[in-house]
């Protein structure tokens, strides 16, 4: 997966953070059809979590519900005018880092989304730790760092997520990047279900 990136063919776009203040690094959008074994992430991986986002939904006070498998889905989002897809791959090197941010494309956002680390961390690279921050209401953000190895991943909060407190549920938001890398090379595959306008 991770020897895809030098290849054309597979994506619509590339993007270099550091012209867009992203950090450093670059990434480069799939295009479809998406190649076999994102496709099938994508459509397996959703209906396991479509029931845990209709669920944080119902607990946020959200409107919107999601349909049990990915096909549906994608047609809400391409009658909307989200067509462009969003599964990613993305390469950083030494000294490249990701600034904290959310993966929002649209009005339709599916609130969870994966992350899939593709090298070796102590071997193809040092730093380059996959880092959350939850800001929580009238209180100071909390970071979070998540070990990976390579094939592991990592499901996470697009934008925010429902928390238990003592006077009910209460939304907090969350952003994740990167760590700046040490040296050496890093790879992750994205899959976000929701597709771009």
């Amino acid at each position: 997966m991770a020897g895809l990136y030098d290849g054309g063919a597979a994506f619509r776009s590339q993007v270099v953070m550091a012209r867009h203040g992203f950090g450093r690094g670059e990434y480069k959008y799939f295009a479809y059809p998406l190649p076999p074994l994102v496709e099938s992430l994508r459509a397996s991986l959703y209906p396991h979590l479509a029931p845990l986002a209709n669920r944080w939904h119902e607990r946020m006070g959200m409107e919107a519900r999601f349909p049990s498998d990915h096909e549906a889905y994608i047609a809400r989002c391409h009658e909307a005018g989200q067509t462009r897809p969003t599964p990613l791959l993305l390469r950083y090197g030494k000294d490249d880092y990701n600034c904290l941010h959310q993966d929002l494309y649209g009005a339709h956002v599916f609130p969870l989304q994966a992350a899939i680390l593709l090298s070796e961390p102590d071997r193809d690279f040092t730093g380059g730790e996959f880092v959350m921050t939850e800001q929580r209401p009238r209180m100071q953000s909390r970071a979070m760092v998540v070990p990976l190895r390579k094939g592991d991943a990592v499901i996470f909060a697009v934008n925010s997520q429902p928390v238990q407190g003592s006077r009910g549920t209460y939304r907090v938001n969350l952003r994740h990047g990167v760590s700046k890398l040490r040296s050496g090379h890093r790879h992750t595959l994205g899959i976000i279900f929701h597709d771009a306008s």
